[in-house]
This record gives structure tokens, C-alpha cells and sequence, in this order.
């Protein structure tokens, strides 16, 4: 198994960081596989798969460099550069550590993705860097820029429910669950971040936790300054349908109302369950002032945000019914 050796101070520093290129790598990855993972990609796959694919007919090299890029077991380090972490960054600043990368240095990192030779017409092509960035601008603007706003208030309510289970549990806790059966804390500093024999690392400076909405995950590092791990959303966040309503759920308390309680399994804040159901803020306030009055449902806070969750007794209502939630979230996909 592949594993990180974590100091204190650098777990200390730890940190969520939102990422627009991550999230458009992790949806190149489910464009380049043209199969969902979980039922939320379906519409999306069915709205891009087509033009997607005829965008790599139409320059047959890129369609090598992307097949090349996305290793069977690693990733390409110029198709996935870790954050700086600083701040948040737009998509355009990110990409800009893909065209810094060198010719010479982008078929090294081929050779490593592909664990061979690297095809000729790759080898001999000098703008290897600027066709990768190519590749990524499309599939930025035409399939996740359109509908970042609500990514990113999912990919919020993901870090929102981590950062309370952290407050609850400790590193230890929160790390076991960002890829079940991917990542596990060892104890003594270890870190398992994939289940390959790969050599252990020591990680220094910042360690960034980066979600994306795509079932796919990868880990990667600039030297010693920061190492970051990609992981996927939990399942019930990352599926845009959300969980299903059990019938009788909805019968006793409204669809609308159901709706709101069965996605709080996991801490959520007012403006996260309106991105997530869709609902109007006022809506939402007044079915969870319903919900909290009838002690199903309870409020607490995590920094500034104020999340609500199951009582005992909301929980057992929902069982009774049939959980609708699906089960432990999505491990990674390709981990490097």
C-alpha cells in the first residue's frame, strides 16, 4: 500500500481548498472512461459524451495526449498540478502550472502515466503542454462552467459536513472517510492514501484536501511545500437528484418537507440544502422551523455556519422508511 508520513505541525496546517481545475480534471476522467459512477453523471454524460468525443476525432492528437495523460495507475503531474492553497484560484489561474510545464519534462511524465515508451507523434509534438491546457479549457467551459455555481455549493456542503465530523472526531476520523477502502489512518503519523505498493513519502509543509463532485480521486505533491489529495464528495451530495423520498416519508410529511430531512444524514446549512433541493431559502427555513419543532431534526454550529442534522428520532424515522441515502461515499478513482 502507498502511505504518507504526517507530521503534527503539517496535520496541524491541513486544509480544505476548493479547485475549478481539479473539478474539470476529475470530469475529463469521467468523459475520457464515458461511463457514470454514480447516477448524478448520467444527464450530464448524456448533455457532453458526444461532443466531447467529437472534439478529440477532430485533433486525433490530443485524443493520444489524453489517453496518455490518464495513466492506468498514475496521472500525468502536468494533468494534475497540486493547488497552491493560498487562496482560492479561478480555473484560469490554475491552468497556467499545466503551460509551465517543460516539452521535455511533459514526455517524461507521459512515459511515467503510461509505465512504457510514449507514442512517437507524442514525442515529437513541442506543444504538448499547450494542447493538454487546450483540452481542459474546453472541457471547463463547456461542461462545468455552466453549472460551477451549484458544484461549488456542493462541494461546500461536502467540506461543511467534514469540517463538523473533524470538530467532532479529530484527523484521524475525518481522514478514514475521504476515500473508504483508499485512504486510512494508520496511527503513528501514517497515512494510507492508496491500496498500491508504492513507496512511502515523507510529507512536509501543507497537506490540501481537495473535493470534486466526480467519483474520482488522485494525491499529488509540489516537492516538499505541499501535497494534496483529491477526493471524491460524499455520494448523497455528489448526485444531483439527491436521495429518493420513501413514499410514506413523503405522504406523513410533504415531498418537499421529506426532501429536506432526508438529506441531513450529514450536517448541512440553510444555504446548502437550497442549493441541494432546489428549494426557495424561505422554504427551506420554514420546513426545518417544522422539522426542529417536532425534534427531528437539531442545530448547532461549526465556525460561522449553522447546520442541522438528525435527532435520534429523525433517524429512526428515516430508517423505518427505508433509508434512502446510498451507502459509505465513493472511494477514488485512478490514485497516483
Amino acid at each position: 500500500m502507498g502511505w504518507w508520513q504526517i507530521g503534527t505541525d503539517t496535520l496541524a496546517g491541513s486544509g480544505f481548498v476548493f479547485s475549478p481545475l481539479a473539478e474539470t480534471v476529475a470530469s475529463l476522467k469521467t468523459l475520457h472512461a464515458g461511463a457514470m459512477t454514480h447516477p448524478g453523471e448520467r444527464a450530464w454524460l448524456d448533455r457532453h459524451l458526444s461532443a466531447y468525443r467529437e472534439r478529440l476525432a477532430a485533433d486525433p492528437l490530443d485524443g493520444l495526449l489524453v489517453r496518455a495523460a490518464i495513466g492506468p495507475t498514475w496521472n500525468a503531474d502536468f494533468l494534475t498540478p497540486t493547488p497552491t492553497g493560498d487562496r482560492e484560484q479561478s480555473f484560469e489561474e490554475e491552468v497556467e502550472a499545466v503551460l509551465a510545464t517543460g516539452p521535455a519534462d511533459a514526455v517524461d511524465q507521459l512515459a511515467v502515466a503510461i509505465g512504457g515508451p510514449v507514442p512517437e507523434p507524442l514525442c515529437s509534438a513541442r506543444d504538448l503542454p499547450r494542447r493538454l491546457a487546450g483540452v481542459l479549457g474546453w472541457v471547463w467551459r463547456e461542461t462545468v462552467l455552466p453549472e460551477w455555481t451549484r458544484r461549488r455549493r456542493v462541494l461546500e456542503a461536502d467540506v461543511t459536513a467534514r469540517t463538523a465530523r473533524l470538530s467532532r472526531s479529530g484527523w484521524a476520523a475525518a481522514l478514514d472517510e475521504l476515500c473508504p477502502g483508499k485512504t486510512r489512518w494508520l496511527g503513528d503519523g501514517r497515512l494510507q492514501v492508496n491500496t498500491r505498493d508504492y513507496p512511502a513519502r515523507s510529507v512536509e509543509g501543507r497537506l490540501l484536501l481537495v473535493p470534486v463532485t466526480p467519483a474520482t480521486g488522485w494525491v499529488s505533491w509540489e516537492g516538499t511545500e505541499r501535497s494534496a489529495i483529491v477526493y471524491p464528495c460524499a455520494g448523497v451530495l455528489a448526485d444531483v437528484a439527491g436521495p429518493a423520498v420513501p413514499e410514506a416519508l413523503g405522504t406523513l410529511l410533504g415531498q418537499a418537507r421529506a426532501g429536506v430531512l432526508v438529506r441531513l444524514g450529514s450536517p448541512l446549512s440553510t444555504s446548502q440544502l437550497v442549493a441541494l433541493t432546489g428549494q426557495g431559502l424561505g422554504s427551506v427555513g420554514r420546513h426545518l422551523k417544522v422539522l426542529l419543532d417536532a425534534g427531528l431534526v437539531r442545530r448547532g454550529r461549526a465556525g460561522r455556519s449553522v447546520l442541522y442534522e438528525w435527532t435520534e428520532a429523525g433517524a429512526v424515522l428515516v430508517a423505518a422508511q427505508g433509508d434512502p441515502r446510498p451507502g459509505a461515499p465513493r472511494g477514488g478513482g485512478r490514485s497516483l
